[in-house]
């Protein structure tokens, strides 16, 4: 497997994951796929990563903002997806590790992620890497006609901000 930073031209299938994860209905709240302007401008220039194997693209990872306020500057919140064919066989892993590290060395002190408690193997992930749960919202959005809760997940950097 490779770990690359993402380009213009893997956006198709970038696109073709996160559609899968949509069609999951535990993966976002999201119900349409956004066009590459769109999601490119909700992402940080830093820290977007595709992972490879055998030549196709089976998994994405990348940061958002969580304010445009400056004092969350370090704070920002994270997008991993794998390919349905490719779930289970340590690609999230790898794209987290990645992730964190490509974080910390753009100056991110916090990362948070959102997550319907129901995305077991989503929530398992983070576990992995040192998030913890520091929030449930409860009925916070609705996905078709269905309340759905979140729990919010955070890890803070051992090696960058205050410790």
């Amino acid at each position: 497997m490779e770990i690359t930073a993402i380009a213009k031209e893997h956006y198709p299938n970038i696109s073709r994951i996160y559609k899968e994860g949509i069609e999951t209905g535990h993966a976002t709240f999201e119900t349409s796929v956004p066009a590459w302007e769109d999601w490119e401008k909700s992402k940080l220039k830093h820290s977007r990563l595709v992972a490879v194997v055998d030549g196709m693209i089976v998994g994405w990872a990348a940061l958002s903002a969580v304010s445009d306020r400056c004092v969350y500057g370090g704070v920002a919140e994270v997008s991993i997806y794998i390919s349905n064919l490719h779930k289970g066989k340590g690609i999230g892993t790898a794209l987290m590790s990645k992730l964190i590290d490509d974080s910390e060395a753009n100056g991110i002190w916090t990362l948070q992620s959102g997550m319907f408690p129901e995305n077991e193997a989503t929530v398992a992930l983070h576990q992995r890497f040192g998030f913890r749960i520091v929030g449930y919202r409860e009925k916070i959005g609705k996905l078709g006609n269905t309340w759905r809760d979140t729990i919010i997940m955070e890890r803070r950097s051992k090696t960058k901000g205050i410790n």
